[in-house]
C-alpha cells in the first residue's frame, strides 16, 4: 500500500485502512509502543487493514524497518486515517498532528492547537482558569526566572504549602515528579524537573480520591462512567501507573452521585474549553462534594487494559469498537474541513 491520498467515502462498517504510529521520541518512547500493538490488534480484530509506522527515539519515521519519506498533500502510505498512538513531546504536542495536517490526511485524537495547550500543563491550567474551571493550585516555574528572582519564585511556591509535587510541565505518565515535603528540598527537586524540561509546574497537595473519567466523541461527546485510582505508593507515579498489581481502577468510583455528576459534567466542559476532540481521558481529585480538575491527556494509554478502555468498557464501548468509531470520527473531522474554504 503506498502513494497517493486516501479515499474519503468508506461508508459505516466498511473496513478501513489505518497507519498506526508508535514510538517516538519522548521517554515515553516504550509506552507507545506498548499502546500501538495494543491498537492494531485491536482494529486488525475489527476487521481493518493495519499499516504499522515506528517512529525512532532518533524521530526517524520507519514502515518494516525502512525509512519511510512523505509529501505534503499526498497522504500517507495511501490509508484512510492515521492513529498516532504517541504519548509526551514530539508526539502529543501538536507537532505530529501538524505534519498530519501538511499532509492532507484524517487522524485520530486532537488537532493542533489542543495538543500543544494540552501537554503543556501550565497552560492547561492558565486556560482553565480564564474559564473558571475548579482546580488544583499550582505555581509554573521557568528556569530563566527562577535564576533571576529566585526569593519571589520560592515565595509563591511556599504559598502552596507543603507537600508539594514539582513536575517537568511538558511530559506525561508522570515521569519526573517528585513530591516535596520540606521546604529545603524545592530547589534541588526543580532542578531536578529542569534537566527534563525548561517549564515546570510546582501543585499543591490535593486531599481525596484520584478519580478518572473518559471522554469519547467531539461535539457532542460522551463522558463515561467514572473510576476511582487506588495505588499502593506515597503517590501516582510511573511505578503506580506502569508496575504490575501496583494500581487498581474501582469502577464506580467510591464517590457519591452528585460529586460523580460534577466529574462527568467537568470532563466534559474541561474537552470543550481545551478545543479538544475525539477522545481524552480527564483527571481529578475528589473530596466529599469537592472536585478539582488536574489535567487533560489527549492521547492516553491505550493497552485493552489501560485506564481509558477500561473506563469506555464499563460505560458500554468495548474495545474494538472504541477503535472503529475514534477511526471514523477522525474521518468525519477530515471531510468536514475539507468543506471550507479557507
Amino acid at each position: 500500500m503506498s502513494g497517493g491520498p486516501a479515499r474519503t467515502d468508506s461508508g459505516p462498517g466498511e473496513p478501513l485502512a489505518v497507519a498506526v504510529l508508535a514510538g517516538g521520541r519522548s521517554s515515553e518512547h516504550d509506552v507507545s509502543l506498548s499502546s500501538g500493538a495494543a491498537v492494531r490488534d485491536g482494529l486488525s480484530s475489527a476487521g481493518h487493514e493495519v499499516v504499522s509506522v515506528e517512529i525512532g527515539r532518533d524521530g526517524v519515521w520507519r514502515r518494516d524497518g525502512q525509512t519511510l519519506r512523505v509529501t505534503p498533500g499526498e497522504g500517507l502510505l495511501g490509508v484512510d486515517v492515521v492513529f498516532p498512538v504517541l504519548h509526551g513531546p514530539f508526539g502529543e504536542d501538536g507537532t505530529v498532528q501538524g505534519l498530519l495536517e501538511t499532509l492532507d490526511v484524517a487522524y485520530v485524537g486532537a488537532g493542533v492547537t489542543a495538543s500543544a495547550v494540552c501537554l503543556d500543563k501550565v497552560l492547561f491550567k492558565q486556560l482553565m482558569s480564564v474559564v473558571g474551571v475548579p482546580q488544583v493550585q499550582y505555581v509554573g516555574v521557568r528556569a530563566e526566572r527562577l535564576h533571576r528572582s529566585r526569593e519571589t519564585v520560592l515565595e509563591e511556591i511556599g504559598r502552596l504549602g507543603l507537600p508539594v509535587f514539582v513536575k517537568p510541565a511538558h511530559l506525561g505518565s508522570s515521569l519526573g515528579i517528585v513530591k516535596v515535603n520540606a521546604a529545603e528540598e524545592i530547589e534541588d527537586a526543580l532542578e531536578q524537573a529542569f534537566a527534563h524540561d525548561a517549564l515546570v509546574i510546582v501543585e499543591a497537595m490535593a486531599p481525596g480520591l484520584e478519580v478518572e473519567c473518559g471522554v469519547l466523541g467531539t461535539r457532542p461527546a460522551l463522558a463515561s462512567e467514572p473510576g476511582q485510582i487506588v495505588f499502593h505508593g506515597d503517590f501516582y507515579d510511573f511505578g503506580a501507573k506502569y508496575s504490575s498489581g501496583a494500581m487498581e481502577l474501582r469502577i464506580p468510583a467510591g464517590i457519591s452521585a452528585s460529586a460523580r455528576e460534577q466529574v462527568r459534567r467537568l470532563a466534559l466542559s474541561t474537552f470543550a474549553a481545551a478545543g479538544c476532540e475525539g477522545l481524552a481521558r480527564v483527571d481529578f481529585f475528589v473530596d466529599g462534594e469537592r472536585v478539582l480538575v488536574n489535567e487533560l491527556n489527549t492521547m492516553p494509554g491505550f493497552t485493552p487494559t489501560s485506564v481509558y478502555a477500561k473506563l469506555l468498557a464499563a460505560s458500554g464501548v468495548a474495545y474494538a469498537p472504541l477503535l472503529d468509531r475514534l477511526c471514523r470520527l477522525a474521518l468525519a473531522r477530515h471531510e468536514q474541513r475539507h468543506a471550507y474554504s479557507y
